[in-house]
């Protein structure tokens, strides 16, 4: 396949040249490239990124597949220009066990359209398990610090010191406090009862309660050097445990910001309710712009999702019975363009924190970059195309999402997973599936 004249977005550049597609991977990269037998796209006029690698989602299978699963979820993504997603292991059940580990991969390598990974998770009580994780074909290593049930909740000092001191890969961990959540919401019961408005999550899960968890995280990583990688920072204090004074590639500890912190403040709770209920909370405009601060001077270094489907019905109930989460894949990419033309953040800083960096972080193979001789993973971008975001073009399996309504002036015309083209205007082009990927690490 030969994608003619498309502006390509990579390594801080913008440029006007021909791909040409061989296999699985790119081929040549030229000013021009002539066709013979190769099917020919026209990307004149549109922007050509990587393809997007989402560090952070939750597809619900195996046990939770009312909600989300594998195939309609990976398909969701490939419409975002999502091409490679690392799933969490909170699944039913919980991913404790390399074997259970492994049965997720299979239920991928059957279902999933696009690439992915799968988080090995720690408890409790799994250290062992957790030991045996290769990290040359997994992701890494997930720990609740906060925000878990069960056994997966990992607040215990002792446990951390174990998992931070003897764990050779990769650990990403959701930070909050637990003992301050619980005492928040005791006060907010007894004030409000069961009728807590939504307009107290981020009180609730408060600022405290994630610099507490968040410094301990660091404190622990830099005691043992840890490689700590910290997902979905939602305040302005948090801030302040980055530092951008070492290229990515040499960074022990690292740092993940998500589309919906980046966008919604806590002025929109009146409007969208328990739809922006996430963990940790949408806080204040002033976090908002903090985070996005420290996203463009490197102190945050990926931008991903945390797509987390509810179905329409749990998410319409009150404040302790609404679950957190929401679906973000299908919309990650062209809500970070909106900021673009807002003149918040450039596309080549886009494409630098939701592809290069994604890359760089985990050490993937042969993605995340338009270089010849990478894997085909290719996203063409329309950015004069506007639509607008409702229930029936939303491709998760829940159906909604919190960006209804939203006008998006950019959309995602064609996506391609190693050299197959899965999505072009609007359809999903079936019959390829995704690859396990695999990551360069000593």
């Amino acid at each position: 396949m030969l994608i003619k004249s498309a502006t390509i977005v990579n390594e801080g550049e913008q440029y006007v040249a021909d791909v040409l597609i061989k296999n699985d991977r790119i081929e040549k990269i030229a000013s021009s490239i002539s066709a013979e037998d190769e099917e020919v796209i026209d990307g004149t006029g549109k922007l050509l990124l990587p393809g997007l690698i989402d560090d952070q989602v939750h597809f619900r299978e195996p046990g939770v597949t009312y909600k989300a699963d594998i195939a309609t979820e990976s398909r969701a993504a490939v419409a975002g220009g999502i091409t490679s997603f690392m799933e969490m292991p909170n699944t039913k059940p919980n991913t404790l066990t390399q074997e259970l580990l492994e049965d997720k991969y299979q239920l991928a390598a059957e279902k999933s359209i696009a690439n992915y990974s799968f988080y090995m998770g720690a408890s409790n009580d799994n250290l062992d398990e957790v030991l045996k994780t290769n990290p040359e074909n997994v992701c890494g290593v997930k720990v609740f610090m906060g925000s878990s049930t069960g056994n997966m909740l990992v607040d215990e000092r002792s446990t951390l010191e174990g998992l931070f001191s003897k764990v050779n890969m990769l650990i990403a961990t959701h930070c909050e406090d637990e003992e301050t959540i619980r005492s928040n919401e005791a006060k907010a019961r007894a004030e409000y009862g069961e009728n807590v408005p939504i307009e107290m999550h981020p009180e609730i899960r408060n600022a405290e309660a994630c610099y507490k968890s968040s410094s301990l995280a660091v404190e622990l990583a830099m005691k043992h050097n840890t490689r700590l990688h910290i997902l979905h920072l939602s305040t302005a204090r948090e801030m302040d445990l980055f530092s951008n004074d070492l290229p990515l590639s040499e960074k022990r500890i690292t740092a993940e910001a998500c589309v919906h912190h980046l966008w919604f403040s806590h002025e929109d709770y009146a409007e969208k309710g328990t739809l922006i209920k996430w963990n940790p909370a949408v806080k204040s405009a002033v976090d908002r712009d903090a985070i996005l601060q420290a996203v463009l001077d490197d102190r945050v270094d990926i931008i991903a999702t945390d797509h987390a489907p509810h179905t329409w019905e749990e998410k319409q109930n009150t404040y302790f019975n609404a679950p957190s989460g929401g679906p973000l894949v299908q919309h990650g990419l062209v809500t970070m363009l909106e900021l673009v033309k807002q003149g918040k953040i450039t596309i080549e800083k886009v494409v630098e924190k939701m592809c290069h960096n994604p890359a760089i972080l985990f050490a993937v193979k042969e993605r995340g970059y338009i270089r010849e001789g990478y894997k085909a993973d290719l996203v063409l971008v329309d950015q004069n195309s506007p639509w607008t975001a409702d229930k029936s073009n939303v491709l998760a399996k829940c159906g909604w999402s919190p960006f209804e309504g939203q006008e998006f002036s950019s959309s995602v015309t064609h996506t391609w997973v190693n050299g197959n083209l899965v999505y072009q205007n609007g359809k999903i082009i079936e019959g390829t599936k995704g690859e396990r990927l695999l990551f360069i690490r000593s």
